[in-house]
């Protein structure tokens, strides 16, 4: 089988994915205090602006060393949501420093990754956020279908939009992006 692309330009596929917030999964911090209101943020919304000032003075507290790598992660979660892409790449890098075991970590690094079109960046982040155990592979999946797109691969792209509602029946936005796409039967060779 063949795949064509039906008429969706990759900004929009990208666009839906980074207006929904779904791209983005915070690392739990629990109890209370600032790192814990940083992840609340991160998780749950809000405005962005003052998530960054709470995980900021969160990182001015004596945390744990997992909470320390949450907090950057998820610091750059926010980041990302009001475009602050610099800042945001950068926490994550301190966070994976911190704790390179994060699977969302990757997963929300690629996914900023997608933002500043870096695709080929984006997959190998995605890739070890999936053999890490993302806990929302759905949207790592999603995720990956993008920057598959973004480098030109389609039927890569097709592959993990499938996956990703294969993994989550009412993906609504994976179900989405497969409406795009048409299956289309190669002819065999030699018959009529």
């Amino acid at each position: 089988m063949r795949l064509s692309h039906v008429s969706a330009l990759i900004a929009g596929a990208i666009g839906a994915t980074l207006l929904a917030g779904s791209s983005q999964a915070a690392i739990t911090v629990l109890g209370t205090g600032m790192a814990s209101d940083c992840y609340q943020a991160a998780e749950f919304g809000g405005d962005p602006r003052a998530g960054v000032s709470t995980c900021t003075q969160a990182l001015d507290e004596p945390i744990s060393l997992l909470d320390r790598a949450a907090t950057f992660v998820n610091r750059g979660i926010l980041e990302a949501r009001i475009e602050m892409s610099k800042e945001a790449l950068d926490d994550y890098n301190i966070g994976i420093k911190l704790r390179p075991d994060l699977a969302e970590a990757y997963i929300d690094r690629g996914a900023t990754y997608i933002a500043v079109h870096r695709y080929a960046e984006a997959l190998q982040d995605i890739d070890k956020g999936i053999g890490l155990g993302a806990r929302q592979p759905e949207v790592a999946y999603y995720d990956r279908a993008i920057a598959h797109e973004g480098i030109g691969d389609i039927r890569g792209a097709y592959e993990d939009y499938k996956k990703a509602l294969e993994l989550q029946p009412n993906f609504a936005l994976a179900a989405d992006q497969l409406t795009r796409f048409k299956v289309v039967k190669k002819p065999t060779s030699g018959g009529v």
